[in-house]
């Protein structure tokens, strides 16, 4: 059985103390419970000057972008309206006007 790593200094020689999980490095104790139950972090989505973003947020384009299989560009400055953020390389989902449902990454976008 493999036993998780220090929360404090990430050490891997962690060794169970009765009850309780001790690391050797740093002297950290803490409850062999609590590091069975790994804590559910959720995604948080940020924009390119580092806003958090939710789902229904106005977002403008920062720069030229050229959509694949399509001839035009979305200019810089375009505003985008009520974006859907979703778990792909691709993190946000949206209409553009002229353009019709696309995928944009969210390091190209700033929240209005």
């Amino acid at each position: 059985m493999s036993l998780p790593p220090c929360p404090l200094c990430q050490s891997v020689y962690t060794y169970e103390d009765g009850a309780n999980l001790a690391c050797p490095e740093c002297g950290h104790e803490w409850s062999a419970q609590a590091a069975a139950a790994p804590a559910e972090t959720a995604r948080v989505w940020r924009d390119a000057a580092g806003n958090t973003l939710q789902d229904g947020d106005t977002v403008t384009v920062i720069k030229d972008l050229k959509p694949k299989g399509s001839g035009g560009v979305i200019k810089q400055g375009t505003k985008v309206k009520n974006i859907r953020l979703v778990d792909a390389d691709h993190d946000i989902d949206c209409k553009i006007e002229g353009f019709g449902a696309m995928s944009l990454k969210s390091e190209f976008v700033r929240k209005v």
